[in-house]
């Protein structure tokens, strides 16, 4: 543990902004997951409504600097395809 103030704040402030990371990653994995779940059943109207959410999370954490902006790309590629093989 730190003696000085400066780093005792830094060690707040750090484990503060580590849990609000870890829950905007767990929020844009869920809604991930929530795409596949609709394309896996076949259920193309709730595919593209997840999928419309899903894009605006994953650019909002390019924005915040939660992932890189070819992560996001790649991801809304991914989904988009899986949505367009839906029959």
């Amino acid at each position: 543990m730190p003696q000085i103030q400066s780093k005792k704040k830094r060690v707040k402030t750090n484990n503060k902004a580590h849990k609000l990371m870890v829950s905007r990653k767990s929020a844009l994995k869920t809604s991930i997951k929530k795409v596949l779940a609709a394309v896996d059943a076949q259920d193309k109207e709730a595919a593209i409504a997840a999928y419309s959410e899903c894009c605006s999370k994953l650019d909002s954490a390019v924005a915040k600097g939660v992932h890189h902006k070819n992560y996001a790309s790649r991801q809304k590629s991914r989904l988009a395809k899986a949505i367009n093989s839906i029959q």
